[in-house]
Formats: structure tokens, C-alpha cells, sequence
């Protein structure tokens, strides 16, 4: 599909681990991905706001489940791997 870049797009996520990320609730004042469309392409930034280890990668927006994919070869806190995030994540455009 189409890379769709939007602006003031967020959610939250709970310990998404390595893999894909379930969405959960959107962040009043911004948009939820779903406005990126089934199927398409983003860049995002998923941020643990405790720890501060942080990742910025592309992936595939799902409407059904919610969910991101990440590309496995991201920016991050952790030297150019997927983070292993644990906790409560924020996830944004």
C-alpha cells in the first residue's frame, strides 16, 4: 500500500515487547492511527516515558486488532535494534 505520513497522530500501548504493537487508547488532542488507513505504511516513535528507551521505525498500520508492525531495523536507545519495551509505551506520527 501507500506510506502516509499525518500529523499529530497518538496512542497508547501496553508492553509491546519486540513485535507488533496493539494500540490502545488514543491521547486527547490527537488523531488515532486509524486516520493513516488499513493497510498503509507510516514512520512512528514509540517512547517508554519511565525509562526513556525510545525506537523510530516504519511499519503497517491494521485496522482489525489495531496494530503497528515494526521494521526490524530501527533508530533506537538500544544501538540500532528493536527495543524490548516492558511498561506502558506512547506511539506517535
Amino acid at each position: 500500500m501507500a506510506l502516509i505520513l499525518k500529523d499529530r497522530v497518538k496512542q497508547t500501548a501496553s508492553a509491546p515487547g519486540t513485535g507488533t504493537i496493539t494500540l490502545s487508547g488514543s491521547v486527547t488532542g490527537f488523531q488515532s492511527f486509524s486516520s493513516v488507513g488499513n493497510g498503509n505504511t507510516t514512520y512512528f516513535a514509540i517512547v517508554d516515558p519511565v525509562s526513556g528507551a525510545w525506537e523510530v521505525t516504519y511499519g503497517v498500520y491494521t485496522s482489525s486488532g489495531t496494530t503497528l508492525t515494526r521494521n526490524a531495523t530501527p533508530l533506537s536507545s538500544s544501538t540500532g535494534t528493536l527495543v524490548n519495551f516492558t511498561g506502558a509505551v506512547d506511539v506517535f506520527v
